[in-house]
């Protein structure tokens, strides 16, 4: 039996050119996928009142280790090199699949409130073979939408982070594919990705090992590349092309410290680019170079990073893009004294930097990303009659400058209504007794370990 539920009368920006905004429109969903975007729907469904409501496509996250979640906060100051150390050398290497469960369903549920609706879990704490298993099935579990990125393990920095000899075990990528991952449908809500440490972190067999693996099993490549004083030295793109590896299923996260060759390599090779903007201005990794990928013809996404640091919602990086790249371009400008171009950044275009890009960066475009009939239903709605919203003259700047999670009023992902007149309709007491019982054993085996 067909299921239809009908978004009436809200002001829907599409995100889809041919589609365009409709100030009082409606939005018709059957069995997951939208079926209709018009000024007035008549269907048989259940009515889902959006007056007063911005209706957007859900949000996508493409880079984040979600896996951190249990240790929100823990290093609200450091620089990267500090959480080299303090994250990646001191708590990864305690955390159990237990642990992992905690934080993965924890993040995805946070991620939903916020409207987020498509995650790249970027998962490098793959200590042992039942570290994936936890990860997968908590995002299953949460309803959202995601790209799994497996990752190596980290249980020391020195092996996995310094010229690693390690490769990401090919056996165990094999069997997380075929166990989860065996059907490429279109309707499928999980995928699959590898992440990767690259040239500079690894030596170059393990970097040629893990790119084949990925081709060989067909599935997209993720690592950052060009962040801060230590990577951004590496020239990890020009290494890789000099490997032979550069190829348009690969994104590159940060690439702060881009030459203007390795722009172009990226862009001529068709490879794609997440930028996490809070991050990458409070750690030190570079200013967030969003208006270098626009100028190179690249379409840039969003991303939140580790909520060791930052916020995990998608709000606080269309901002912190939006006004470091206008202070970068501003200060330029008044040095040189000369006009601002015409190419600033507007606010419209960091709403579709943080929906259709996303969608786009994750290969996940044919399914979401946009209000388009035929692609699966992700969708939020904005209460735009709240007092840090209301009155609203621009709705895209209503939603890119004003809004925040506590105007997410409703998220579906895949036709599936996830939180409904602002609440989540998931057990969230459950997922916050796991995340903080991870919180007090992580906190509990690191004192133990001092």
């Amino acid at each position: 039996m067909t299921h239809r539920i009908l978004l009436r009368a809200g002001h829907v920006l599409s995100m889809d050119p041919v589609v365009g905004d409709l100030p009082r429109g409606d939005v018709l969903i059957e069995d997951g996928r939208i079926a209709a975007v018009d000024r007035e729907i008549g269907a048989d469904a259940e009515v889902l009142d959006m007056t007063g409501r911005i209706v957007i496509p859900g949000f996508v996250d493409t880079h984040r280790h979600t896996w951190e979640a249990s240790i929100r906060n823990v290093a609200p100051d450091a620089t990267l090199d500090d959480y080299f150390v303090d994250i990646l050398d001191t708590f990864a290497p305690l955390y159990t699949p237990d642990d992992v469960y905690a934080a993965n369903l924890a993040g995805a549920l946070e991620c939903l409130n916020a409207g987020i609706t498509t995650l790249v879990d970027w998962s490098h704490i793959n200590n042992t073979p039942e570290h994936p298993d936890a990860a997968i099935r908590a995002l299953t579990e949460s309803g959202i939408r995601a790209q799994y990125a497996y990752g190596s393990a980290n249980t020391s920095l020195a092996d996995y982070w310094f010229e690693s000899k390690i490769a990401i075990p090919g056996d165990d990528v094999r069997r997380i594919r075929t166990e989860y991952f065996s059907s490429d449908a279109e309707d499928a809500l999980l995928t699959l990705a590898l992440a990767t440490r690259g040239p500079g972190f690894c030596v170059n067999d393990v970097v040629t090992a893990e790119w084949a693996l990925a081709r060989e099993l067909g599935i997209p490549i993720t690592v950052h590349v060009a962040m801060g004083r230590l990577a951004g030295r590496f020239g990890m793109v020009k290494q890789l092309h000099d490997l032979g590896l550069l190829g348009p299923d690969t994104t590159y996260v940060h690439c702060c410290y881009f030459s203007e060759e390795e722009w172009r390599l990226v862009a001529d090779s068709g490879g794609t680019v997440s930028i996490a903007p809070q991050v990458e201005t409070q750690m030190g990794h570079g200013w967030p170079p969003v208006m270098k990928a626009i100028e190179h013809g690249l379409r840039p996404s969003l991303s939140i990073d580790v909520v060791t640091t930052v916020p995990g919602d998608m709000f606080t990086q269309i901002r912190a893009a939006f006004g470091a790249e206008r202070a970068r371009v501003n200060a330029a400008s008044w040095q040189a004294d000369v006009p601002v171009p015409d190419t600033m950044l507007t606010a419209r275009q960091m709403l579709e930097i943080a929906t259709r890009n996303g969608a786009h960066v994750a290969g996940l475009e044919g399914r979401t990303g946009s209000l388009t009939p035929g692609k699966r239903a992700d969708v939020v709605a904005i209460d735009a009659t709240a007092l840090n919203v209301a009155p609203v003259h621009d709705a895209a700047a209503a939603v890119a400058l004003s809004a925040d999670v506590s105007n997410v009023e409703t998220v579906i992902v895949d036709g599936v209504v996830r939180k409904r007149d602002g609440r989540l309709t998931a057990d969230v007491a459950r997922a916050l007794r796991l995340v903080e019982e991870s919180r007090d054993r992580l906190l509990a085996a690191k004192e133990a370990r001092a």
